[in-house]
């Protein structure tokens, strides 16, 4: 294919090849609107086929992405300026081995450094506790809301993968939920305790009956129209019952996310079943969480340290 093509329809090609080998519509969706602004980067610089691109235009963009300032006068963080080079690479390497330019000119662009930042807050065990107890059990939104939050706490899953989940996908005997088609279409079994298989059958029972709509699609958890969650109305649900219980912590779903790797390190979990657990491809994402198991350190430190064991001294 000649490099003379228009780069918007080589995207257009790019974008139905990505959803042909089976990605993810999100990430599809990601690709499209990441590449969108790089194309409308380099219209504006009257470069519309894919041959006329070279690395130093590629680096000028990047530049721009370092020096762009949002409509509040914020730069781009570097994890969002890593999020749209990325696809660049991706889709140049696509456009390359398959003869739409003769080279890529992506494959020297550096991306930017990651910052490797700890999660800002992780709650304790009695502040769950506070958390789960503001649902008002007398009522039917309150018992699926305890369902979902036992559910989020207990098994550390995505928002996207509890939206998703189905009846079928729970097994009671083996203590264990089924997640279908979770980060990068992956496949897996996680555990899921007692507790929160206790609130999810209760809700199964008293509520879900009432709210569904036939045809019934087996999805888990419902609304009251009988529709399945989007991920909006989940961090809607869960922030409201975290900023009820008063905790001055910040979060949503990924707050209990968390706090189940964090504590169930905390308690001698082995890392890669914490890996397993959250779904994390690389080992490198889970080893976040050995940075802010604190208390083991801190054990060690007050039984270990000299000045750990002076008492304070009051100044006269």
């Amino acid at each position: 294919m000649p490099e003379t093509t228009e780069i918007k329809t080589c995207l257009a090609d790019y974008l139905e090849w990505m959803a042909i080998t089976n990605y993810s519509d999100r990430t599809i969706k990601n690709h499209r609107i990441n590449l969108g602004y790089v194309i409308d980067w380099l219209k504006e610089r009257d470069i519309t086929s894919p041959g006329e691109v070279t690395l130093p235009i590629l680096e000028r963009y990047r530049r721009y992405l370092f020096y762009y300032r949002k409509a509040n006068g914020e730069p781009l963080s570097f994890r969002s300026q890593n999020i749209r080079l990325s696809p660049i690479r991706s889709f140049f390497k696509w456009l390359a081995r398959n003869r739409y330019i003769l080279y890529n000119p992506a494959s020297e662009l550096e991306l930017p450094r990651m910052e490797k930042r700890l999660p800002r807050n992780v709650l304790s065990i009695s502040e769950v506790d506070q958390i789960m107890n503001q649902t008002d059990i007398e009522n039917d939104v309150g018992i699926r809301d305890r369902a979902i939050l036992e559910t989020f706490y207990s098994t550390g899953i995505r928002r996207n993968e509890l939206k998703g989940l189905k009846i079928t996908d729970l097994d009671r005997n083996r203590g264990t939920l089924m997640i279908r088609h979770g980060k990068g279409r992956k496949d897996r079994v996680v555990p899921i305790g007692q507790r929160a298989v206790s609130w999810i059958d209760r809700y199964l029972t008293d509520v879900r009956p009432d709210w569904v709509v036939y045809p019934d699609d087996g999805t888990l958890f419902l609304t009251i129209q009988g529709n399945a969650f989007s991920l909006k109305q989940l961090t809607h649900i869960v922030s409201k019952y975290i900023e009820a219980a008063k905790i001055k912590k910040q979060g949503g779903c990924h707050l209990l996310r968390h706090t189940m790797a964090t504590l169930m390190l905390e308690n001698g979990a082995d890392i890669r079943y914490i890996q397993h657990i959250l779904g994390h491809e690389d080992l490198n994402s889970t080893q976040i969480y050995t940075h802010i198991s604190i208390s083991k350190i801190k054990e060690v430190h007050d039984r270990t340290h000299p000045s750990a064991k002076l008492k304070r001294r009051i100044p006269e």
